[in-house]
């Protein structure tokens, strides 16, 4: 049950978080500035690169900025080489962290020559990397040293904790995509999102900056086409294109009944049926079984899981009506938008009624996914049709997860009606109309990646038996990052 994104590094910054160097960074300032230091002059001397106090310093003394950031760096080391005092519970994480094999990264803002003095009273074989201000063209705030970091180690920033002293550090991290563990030292630092705050190192565990990162929920739409039973060995192919994508949830139509919990048993994982036609199957526990369990054909019906202590999630299944159909009404029929529009009505009414049961059943902080076959094309697709469905997801707060990965609805139309239909299944031979009709949608998360899946190269209708794909839908399999609200 673990959750996809496991902790990838953890990313030290130097002065005030892993030693006790503020202090003695504060006081060579004061050595050079030749005055006592207040609160109004933490901006520009905690958290900062020498050039930048240097310059700070030249602005307000008439000295020549050179010449300071020489005094400094002379100050600041001397100190450094005789006073360098590990922070309270620096060295024991570092160690714990080493034990559970995470990589650790050393950031700071401070030269490479002061850097270095530092890892060996720490022992430098405890780093994978340092980068220092001699590393990057710009250092803290910007987020270039936590990115360069996260490359030297070929991690993904949000698979990594990065623990800083300072509102100018917390930035660089927070702008570089990484979960903070903010322990301050002189000034003090608010709790935000995505962002932890502790009094001292020395409490902090690896299991709790392994829940800092935010996990990963990948999650699936798919329409089974009558439970898959139109292709051979059907539930062993659906089996195996649930295990391929990766997904940890999976919202179902057309389940035929039984496939919900079949598909679980089979995976070892917990389902939710609704009625004959829906269901929800999830690696990670169901917490709540949401909407009406006895829902008909056409409808929606929901299940809240939980990912990790404080984090859970409600994902729904939608099924709207299937007729009439505005893609055969707008290609063959040739109807203008406004009766596209008014004949949408029936299936309007169904995704009203859904997005009122999810409202119904919400909890503050926990975000909500809505899947499904909606039956009709996205208003995000085909502006020259408000297409009304959609609309009111949108209006409702929900984002189109595809559409988020994927802006442009030329380049990448996402269409998952239909792989088996090339052509009408009419006979007259007119070119199906291809479309975007099974949606990932989303309130309150973040959309790291979104693809259509179909695997092998189904053949058409009717020759359908022996395909790899065991459906007349392209799934829809959207990866998103789930952080505290």
């Amino acid at each position: 049950m673990t959750p996809h994104t496991a902790l990838q590094a953890v990313l030290f910054d130097m002065d005030g978080t892993l030693v006790d160097t503020e202090r003695l960074w504060w006081e060579a300032v004061e050595q050079v500035a030749g005055r006592p230091l207040t609160e109004a002059d933490q901006p520009d001397v905690l958290g900062r690169p020498v050039e930048h106090t240097a310059a700070w310093l030249a602005a307000a003394t008439g000295g020549q900025a050179a010449d300071l950031s020489a005094r400094l760096h002379h100050e600041f080391a001397e100190r450094v080489r005789t006073g360098v005092v590990p922070r309270p519970g620096a060295l024991g994480l570092l160690d714990a962290l080493a034990a559970a094999g995470v990589p650790v990264a050393l950031v700071t803002a401070s030269p490479r020559a002061v850097a270095d003095v530092v890892l060996d009273a720490l022992g430098a074989e405890r780093f994978a990397v340092s980068v220092t201000a001699d590393d990057t063209a710009r250092t803290k705030p910007a987020p270039d040293p936590y990115l360069a970091a996260c490359r030297a180690l070929g991690a993904d920033p949000a698979g990594c904790v990065a623990v800083e002293d300072t509102a100018t550090g917390v930035a660089s991290a927070e702008a570089a995509g990484c979960a903070v563990l903010a322990v301050p030292s002189l000034a003090p630092i608010g709790a935000a999102p995505g962002r932890t705050v502790r009094e001292s190192l020395a409490t902090v565990t690896v299991e709790e900056l392994r829940g800092m990162v935010a996990p990963e929920l990948r999650v699936m739409s798919w329409n089974l086409w009558l439970g898959g039973s139109e292709v051979d060995d059907h539930r062993a192919k659906q089996l195996k294109a649930i295990i391929d994508s990766g997904a940890d949830v999976v919202g179902l139509q057309e389940t035929g009944g039984t496939a919900a919990q079949e598909l679980a048993e089979a995976l070892g994982w917990h389902h939710h049926r609704a009625g004959e036609n829906l269901g929800v199957i999830s690696r990670h526990p169901i917490t709540a079984r949401l909407g009406d369990p006895d829902v008909g054909f056409y409808g929606a019906a929901g299940v809240r899981i939980a990912l990790a202590p404080g984090r859970e999630v409600d994902v729904w299944t939608a099924h709207l009506h299937c007729t009439p159909y505005g893609p055969y009404e707008s290609a063959f029929d040739g109807l203008p938008a406004a009766e596209l529009i008014a004949h949408e009505e029936v299936r309007l009414a169904q995704m009203r009624d859904a997005l009122g049961r999810i409202d119904e059943s919400s909890a503050q902080g926990v975000p909500v996914v809505l899947v499904g076959d909606f039956n009709c094309p996205s208003h995000l697709d085909r502006p020259e049709v408000a297409w009304p469905v959609t609309k009111a997801a949108e209006d409702a707060g929900f984002a189109d997860s595809y559409r988020e990965a994927h802006p442009d609805p030329v380049a990448e139309p996402g269409h998952t009606w239909s792989p088996i239909h090339p052509v009408h299944e009419d006979g007259s031979g007119r070119p199906e109309p291809q479309d975007r009709i099974d949606y990932v949608l989303h309130r309150g998360l973040t959309v790291r990646e979104a693809r259509t899946l179909v695997t092998g190269s189904p053949r058409p209708w009717p020759d359908v038996a022996d395909n790899d794909w065991p459906s007349d839908h392209a799934a829809v399999v959207t990866t998103f990052a789930v952080t505290r609200l």
